[in-house]
């Protein structure tokens, strides 16, 4: 047998490893995600460019391009909205700069006249900060970078319309991805429980101590997993608000997020079960073998949740079978011991928790579970 400090820094070394993957695979994932927006605003971009330069016949039009970019930004929260404002913030700036630098010239009071009166103008159009912001920073670039005469100043008001136009409508096209993102990644979720639980009742049947600490550690690294979730969803909703091409999947995506909290309970109780698992392992007291068996048919369960989930069905058939387990716990022989009470509290509360993904509140859910007689 090995030296406990070495097989702490095995487990360790173990976990950095394990996390450094994760963090890598994390950036290429959010990367992969974004890649609709990159493209979207590469092309908004392009267009914005070409009907400034080739259809209006300007032949520098950096506004076009710029209120595009700034306008569409890199999520679909609040999009329209915001869309809407950084284009007349833009327009704002451009426009106070350009008229103020034709009278004024440039120079350090002229500039902060020049911010003044431009975020002046845009709360006077009640405007929120962001467009307040945009509207001084466009005023600031043009005051500085970009100092021209009267007309050329009209032409980049012009070219900042144009780009906030070309965003607006690019806004309104969006695919189908972020609306299915939400069920694949509930269905990570359920299926990231389900190995759990699995290998949760491996351990309790053969009370392994490392094998018990290294789930543990993998327990422990999902929290990004329900993050993910919760933007997926948040996403997919602010899609259907975004885009009227897309209104209609806007109740299925209302039920989807309304499962992310009974999820979360379920992964957050299965953690607490995989601690005390280990804990048990590591104090050489093993576990009922009837614990094991519940603990596996309740992967099951987590598996064909989240199979239904991905073929876009629901939960709802998996209720008698999640009543059946709940029932089961109700049965299990009660040792005393901490840990054993611990991971049947714990194997119930998955029970309510699943069952609130097949429609039952959750009260609903708790009361179906039959009361535990006294050890």
């Amino acid at each position: 047998m090995e030296p406990e400090p070495l097989g702490r820094a095995r487990r360790w070394g173990r976990g950095v490893g394990r996390r450094g993957r994760s963090s890598g695979r994390g950036r290429v994932d959010r990367w992969r995600a974004k890649g609709w927006h990159i493209g979207q605003c590469a092309i908004a971009a392009g267009v914005a460019w070409w009907i400034a330069a080739d259809l209006l016949g300007n032949p520098s039009p950096f506004f076009a391009p710029a209120a595009a970019v700034l306008s569409l930004g890199t999520s679909y929260g609040q999009r329209l909205r915001r869309v809407v404002e950084v284009a007349i913030g833009v327009a704002v700036g451009v426009l106070v700069g350009d008229l103020l630098v034709s009278v004024l010239g440039t120079g350090a009071w002229q500039v902060g006249l020049i911010v003044a009166l431009a975020m002046s103008a845009a709360l006077l159009l009640d405007g929120s900060p962001l467009l307040v912001n945009q509207a001084a920073v466009q005023a600031i670039i043009v005051a500085t970078l970009l100092p021209a005469d009267v007309s050329a100043g009209f032409t980049r008001w012009v070219d900042a319309v144009v780009g906030g136009g070309v965003a607006l409508v690019a806004a309104t096209v969006v695919p189908r991805t972020p609306l299915r993102r939400p069920r694949d990644q509930a269905g990570a979720v359920l299926r990231k429980i389900g190995r759990l639980l699995r290998a949760a009742s491996e351990g309790m049947a053969s009370g392994a101590t490392e094998r018990s600490l290294d789930l543990l550690s993998d327990a422990r690294a999902t929290d990004h997993l329900v993050a993910e979730l919760r933007t997926a969803a948040a996403e997919g909703l602010a899609v259907t608000a975004s885009s009227p091409f897309r209104a209609r999947h806007r109740p299925g995506l209302l039920r989807l997020a309304a499962m992310v909290e009974p999820i979360d309970r379920a992964l957050r109780s299965t953690r607490v079960l995989v601690r005390r698992v280990a804990v048990s392992a590591q104090r050489g007291r093993g576990l009922p073998d009837s614990y094991a068996e519940v603990c596996a048919e309740l992967a099951d369960a987590c598996d064909a949740a989240a199979a239904s989930l991905l073929t876009d069905g629901t939960p709802l058939l998996l209720r008698s079978q999640l009543l059946e387990i709940g029932a089961a716990t109700s049965r299990l022989e009660r040792t005393g011991d901490l840990s054993a009470e611990v991971v049947l509290a714990q194997m119930r509360s998955v029970v309510a928790d699943l069952l609130v993904l097949t429609g039952m509140d959750p009260v609903e859910a708790t009361a179906a579970i039959p009361v535990m007689p006294d050890p």
